[in-house]
């Protein structure tokens, strides 16, 4: 499946399924209500690389992006967000674009990456840790899951090198 790096055009087409998915308030911890512009901040502003995937009709079905987690000296270290359109789920455009992101922080020279509250009933847990990264701390009951109640927000880990 193509990946590629997202151009302004394509926001038009990540916007329905990230609002879709932070309107759901079951795996990010923004607020569901977040407008279209604050939501294309979140997602786009620099020094955010983002990429898309797109099925064989040039449909966008996922979105990445990447970014350094932390400034200064500690900017080696990267953090993603990944977000696959639900009508799209389970056809391994997760994965895809995770591998793809984890290749281009490399290239970037980013030595780990850290993912800052992944929800821990989100199902993209068996895919972080089946490429790697390792829970380092939960906080317990961060997140009010519309389904689980308060839930914990796992702090995620991978060295890259």
């Amino acid at each position: 499946m193509p990946i590629r790096e997202a151009v302004a055009d394509d926001w038009p087409r990540i916007w329905p399924f990230w609002h879709r998915i932070v309107a759901a308030a079951e795996t990010y911890a923004w607020d569901p209500e977040t407008s279209e512009d604050a939501a294309r901040t979140l997602w786009t502003a620099p020094p955010k690389r983002v990429y898309v995937a797109e099925d064989p009709t040039g449909t966008v079905t996922g979105s990445a992006y990447l970014t350094p987690n932390y400034g200064g000296p500690a900017a080696g270290v990267a953090n993603a967000g990944f977000m696959v359109d639900p009508d799209h789920a389970g056809r391994g455009i997760g994965r895809a674009l995770a591998e793809h992101v984890l290749a281009e922080a490399r290239a970037q020279g980013y030595r780990a990456m850290v993912f800052n509250a992944v929800v821990e009933t989100n199902p993209a847990v068996g895919l972080w840790t089946s490429l790697g990264f390792t829970v380092l701390a939960t906080v317990p009951e961060a997140f009010d899951h519309p389904r689980h109640g308060r839930v914990g927000l796992h702090i995620m880990y991978r060295a890259l090198d």
